[in-house]
């Protein structure tokens, strides 16, 4: 895992340096530059050393010296590519560098290279004779990449922190922005935090021109819900068994390394999956696995992962965590965090990749297991809420929806009056906004009142509600899945992993993200991923012979944190440092509300605390 920095035109070396010193915690173990004045191209690289540590040193060119590349990622089919390569004609310097498999490979397939990978990735490959650099990043984003393209410069860097170091590019913040964040809780690609910057959507690439810096985007590849009935011929037992040889084989992959690797151990489906399917290759005793686990009952999942641990054998390791001390992690996490969101889930994550780099230095994970296969509790609520909207005329709903607001409040995890106030908001939109509205931090018919301009829903989830309007015609199983694949794991799952594991310089690998796994779900109907109120239908006949029955059967519980609780006592002083185009009236109502009981407001306060950090952190290091 590294980091990537560059420019094309204005600045200098001491923009360069700048740029890659804001990403020496993604890559500690070295730094590489390429400065070429004349031409105006500047290329920077800072590099947690996982694969060929000798020999994979970056930026790294080809023999002519005609192409050269900083990476940030791991391609799990690179001894394949390898291979095709040198069966054309490739001489490869290194040993087992999957970097240079990008070097040959962009030599070979020019900007078809992307669309053959299967990895996680953000690279630029500097094309000295076409006078171009080439960009592109993994199908589902799991490696992120921001870009500004103003007069005369083009930049680019693994984290908007990073690339608004440069001295040309600035840390304002953008109106449209902040309102997609107060809608979705996090910021949708292409959006990205500040004025003239952007995120490269995953499944993306882009190419500039050196001479004119016209830049033009592509797309490679995109998540498609394509079911495949005639899969249903097979059988189940035929299809979960494929599907087990597909996520072991999936496994496989991402235990190579040449550095020591672990196991995230929630104890969930997902993750314990991952567990069973590494011991499929690996002795069990030599598997090491980190689980953190919390001092409240509700929160915690430390009891199931001691189950599969001792199921498969691991090495297991546990630290409970108490959440008081977790809280006093908020300042600096959030500092750190790049780019705010409202998932709080980013402190037990940081503190878990702390507690897993103690041991090694990267970790397999289950993400993207919920995304594919159904397993978020809106899934469950779709057919009733449809029945409801159907029925309920509105002026019932609006008093149903006071009534919810005058329900006792608790502070358990996920508890049953957060889930019908969450739901009924929810119903309150179009169809097409309930996916995004279900999770929004602030009620999307309120949240003009935070800005300066009116907002309507339409256009805060715009993204969202042309997906669901344009996407696959199956039903509303796949609209929704549709949704959280294209936005959700993106944009708040993955970059949450990416941002709380590089803290701590750890690389995090997604099983189920695998290229093979990924067209399998695609093309498998959604009655075998939700089927009469069981999320994960086939995932779980799939790891029946692999899990205990107790793993198979538990309720998803999620990585959740007294959040509600927290925001009633933490900060001692909410910030409120001026934002333009927001107005903090609404804002500071909402602390008042909150703390004294009135309304539960959790998410859009933590959105906000995160945002004021985020802030804070960009202008202590602004130019």
């Amino acid at each position: 895992m590294c980091g990537i920095a560059g420019f094309v035109g204005q600045g200098d070396r001491a923009d360069l340096l700048a740029m890659t010193l804001a990403l020496e915690h993604r890559g500690p173990d070295d730094e590489g530059f390429y400065i070429d004045e004349a031409s105006r191209v500047f290329l920077g690289h800072r590099r947690l050393a996982i694969r060929d540590i000798q020999g994979g040193t970056q930026p790294m060119w080809n023999a002519a010296r005609t192409i050269c590349v900083v990476y940030n990622g791991e391609i799990y089919n690179h001894e394949a590519l390898r291979a095709q390569l040198e069966a054309k004609g490739h001489v490869f310097a290194t040993s087992h560098s999957d970097t240079e498999v990008l070097v040959h490979g962009y030599a070979e397939w020019g900007t078809g290279l992307a669309a053959r990978l299967n990895g996680m990735f953000a690279f630029a490959v500097l094309d000295v004779r076409r006078r171009q650099l080439y960009l592109a990043r993994d199908r589902f984003g799991e490696k992120p990449l921001y870009y500004s393209k103003g007069k005369g410069l083009f930049g680019f860097a693994s984290e908007l922190s990073a690339l608004v170091r440069h001295r040309n590019i600035s840390a304002t913040p953008s109106p449209q922005a902040l309102r997609k964040l107060f809608a979705y809780g996090y910021l949708p690609a292409p959006h990205a935090l500040y004025e003239n910057t952007a995120k490269l959507p995953g499944g993306h690439f882009m190419t500039v021109d050196l001479d004119t810096l016209e830049l033009k985007i592509d797309v490679y590849w995109r998540f498609a819900l394509e079911p495949d009935d005639a899969l249903i011929e097979h059988g189940e037992d035929a299809l979960a068994e494929q599907l087990r040889e597909l996520l072991i084989a999936a496994t496989d992959r991402r235990l190579v390394s040449d550095v020591a690797i672990g196991i995230f151990l929630s104890g969930g489906l997902d993750s314990s999956m991952v567990l069973a399917a590494a011991a499929k290759r690996r002795l069990a005793q030599e598997i090491e696995t980190f689980t953190i686990g919390f001092s409240e009952p509700s929160y915690d999942e430390s009891e199931f992962a001691r189950v599969v641990a001792n199921h498969v054998g691991s090495r297991h390791h546990e630290q409970i965590l108490d959440l008081d001390v977790a809280r006093d992690l908020i300042p600096s996490v959030l500092s750190r965090l790049d780019e705010p969101h409202s998932d709080a889930s980013i402190l037990p994550t940081y503190v878990l990749s702390a507690f897993t780099r103690e041991r090694v230095t990267v970790a397999l994970s289950g993400d993207g297991g919920d995304e594919l296969f159904a397993g978020y509790d809106p899934f469950v609520a779709l057919k009733p809420a449809a029945l409801y909207a159907a029925l309920v005329p509105r002026p019932i709903h609006v008093l149903l929806r006071f009534l919810a607001e005058h329900m006792p409040r608790s502070s358990r995890n996920m508890s049953l009056d957060f889930k019908i106030r969450r739901t009924l908001m929810g119903l309150s939109q179009p169809e097409s906004a309930w996916a995004p509205a279900w999770m929004a931090p602030i009620d999307p018919d309120v949240v003009g009142e935070l800005f300066e301009q009116p907002v309507r829903p339409e256009d805060l989830f715009s993204e969202a509600m042309e997906l669901w309007e344009t996407g696959p015609a199956q039903g509303r199983v796949d609209r929704l899945l549709q949704f959280f694949t294209t936005f959700y794991l993106q944009d708040d799952i993955l970059a949450k992993v990416d941002r709380a594991s590089m803290m701590s310089s750890l690389e995090t690998r997604a099983v189920f993200l695998d290229n093979d796994v990924v067209d399998f779900a695609r093309r498998l109907p959604s009655n075998f991923k939700y089927r009469n109120g069981q999320r994960k239908y086939l995932l779980k006949k799939a790891l029946a012979p692999l899990l205990p029955p107790r793993i198979i059967e538990r309720r998803k519980k999620g990585f959740g944190i007294p959040l509600a609780d927290w925001m009633r006592k933490v900060p001692q002083t909410p910030p409120f440092d001026p934002i333009p185009g927001i107005r903090p009236a609404w804002m500071k109502r909402a602390w008042q509300d909150h703390r004294v009981g009135r309304a539960d407001h959790r998410l859009a306060l933590w959105t906000w605390l995160s945002l004021q950090h985020t802030l804070r952190a960009s202008a202590r290091t602004e130019h």
